[in-house]
């Protein structure tokens, strides 16, 4: 067995993405994202079983959650509560993440997060001692889709 070990460049840059949100059939360059993370959790029964003194676990649905930080510099998610508010219309859309680092030979990677839904929002903010003003929110997801994966890199088959 030869001792393949992983390039330093096949990295993928934290900082080499695009992001794209979906609302209402209106789709905007999230430009102002400082970060975004997205998990898909498992949700487990347990189940006892004769003849061992633990349990089981079974798998019994999933749960897609996220979170997101971005520049404090536009309405686009206020405005979607304050229908919310206004009339009870809840808005769910969807976001687009791609990551691609050139120089990577992990080449792309696409995740659409389906139906998001927001969880919270800033509705207004200052900070009088900061440099710049950012805002988080969490969000739910009901489905996701990967169009484009990573290639495999040299030596991981």
């Amino acid at each position: 067995m030869s001792n393949i070990i992983m390039k330093g460049k096949d990295t993928v840059s934290a900082r080499l993405a695009e992001c794209y949100v979906t609302i209402e059939g209106n789709r905007y360059n999230f430009m102002q994202a400082i970060d975004l993370e997205a998990k898909m959790e498992k949700t487990k029964t347990e189940v006892p079983i004769l003849g061992k003194t633990g349990k089981g676990n079974k798998a019994a649905g999933w749960k897609g959650t996220g979170s997101a930080t971005f520049h404090y510099n536009t309405s686009i998610f206020r405005k979607v509560m304050k229908k919310y508010k206004e009339n009870g219309k809840d808005i769910y859309f969807d976001i687009v993440v791609v990551n691609d680092d050139p120089t990577s030979a992990a080449g792309s990677q696409t995740i659409t997060l389906i139906d998001c839904n927001l969880d919270n929002i800033i509705i207004a903010k200052f900070n009088a001692d900061g440099e710049y003003l950012d805002e988080k929110f969490e969000f739910t997801f009901e489905d996701w889709d990967m169009p484009e994966e990573f290639d495999m890199l040299d030596g991981m088959m």
